[in-house]
């Protein structure tokens, strides 16, 4: 499968940040002239530094016909930038404390996430068997998926209306009637439509939508408010088992990845001595890990590849 420009100026752009940050301090570093792509004023661009985003890129980085023409899309995109980092520290943006927090935010995400790829290296890949399970236990995601069409009205819990709300959606009332009702009431509220497939809308919700007929309605009570929601319309595309298996072998193995490095975490900060200071030393800790409730599914990112919380990303 072929990288589309918009991606592979993505891979380069984060690829690249850690080589960028590098470059500021090596300047001096003289290189062979094999291993020069390019000059750009006093600096250089190596042909490593192409190699490393490639290497990012993955199995997804284009076909052998295509190679060159890739890699000189890098380098043109790697020119962009050495530009940009010149002047940059021409104009000594490279001492503002904002950018000094940056690149030093940057150093310790890259080295962190080194450790947690180390970490989980080793770790057994999920097998052809567990992802054809995982395709019989999930059907609303590959065998039975569908395309929703979702209205929604969001209502603040303090307005104390949960009660009224059920009982006009439970009788049929249209989503219109309900705005208007909470209209009359001088009620403020949100109101408006999505269509998502399945593995764009939150696992935990999936299964309260999945079994809903055209017409029929859910309401999602949450900490803060309160989501009234009716199937407008909704489409069958299932998945083949064939085309699905590889991406469920993925999620699974990013799913396993990262329980695996929470329980790294989770034992490091066991052993580790850890004191709160000044006004952190009163702060509940269990507050970020108490649950907010699933959001409307119009507050969903379009983009399915958001993250393994919200499903089997890419599965078309």
């Amino acid at each position: 499968m072929k990288l589309s420009q918009k991606k592979i100026i993505l891979q380069i752009f984060s690829a690249s940040l850690a080589l960028a940050l590098a470059a500021c301090g090596n300047k001096d570093t003289e290189k062979p002239a094999s291993q020069i792509a390019a000059k750009v004023n006093s600096g250089e661009i190596s042909v490593h530094q192409i190699n490393y985003i490639l290497s990012r890129a993955g199995p997804n980085a284009g076909t052998p016909e295509t190679a060159p023409k890739i890699r000189r899309q890098i380098l043109d995109k790697l020119i962009d930038q050495e530009l940009a980092v010149e002047q940059a520290v021409a104009k000594k943006l490279d001492r503002s404390p904002d950018i000094l927090m940056a690149i030093e935010n940057a150093r310790r995400e890259i080295l962190a996430r080194a450790y947690i790829e180390q970490a989980t290296a080793e770790m057994a890949k999920p097998t052809v068997e567990e992802a054809k399970q995982y395709y019989v236990d999930n059907p609303q995601l590959f065998a039975e998926r569908r395309i929703y069409n979702i209205q929604e009205i969001v209502v603040p819990v303090t307005a104390g209306v949960d009660t009224e709300l059920r009982e006009m959606l439970g009788t049929g009332k249209s989503m219109e009637s309900i705005a208007n009702w909470l209209k009359g009431k001088e009620i403020k509220f949100g109101a408006g439509s999505a269509t998502r497939s399945a593995e764009q809308i939150p696992l935990e919700l999936l299964p309260k939508i999945h079994p809903l007929k055209v017409g029929d309605g859910l309401i999602i009570q949450g900490p803060q408010s309160i989501t009234v929601m009716r199937l407008a319309a909704a489409q069958s595309v299932p998945i083949p088992e064939a085309a699905a298996l590889p991406r469920i072998q993925q999620f699974l193995g990013n799913q396993r990845m990262a329980e695996a490095a929470k329980q790294e975490l989770k034992g490091l900060k066991e052993k580790a001595k850890i004191t709160y200071m000044g006004g952190f030393s009163d702060t509940d800790t269990d507050m970020a890990s108490q649950s907010v409730g699933a959001p409307p599914v119009s507050a969903v990112k379009s983009d399915i590849d958001i993250g393994i919380e919200k499903g089997v990303a890419g599965l078309k």
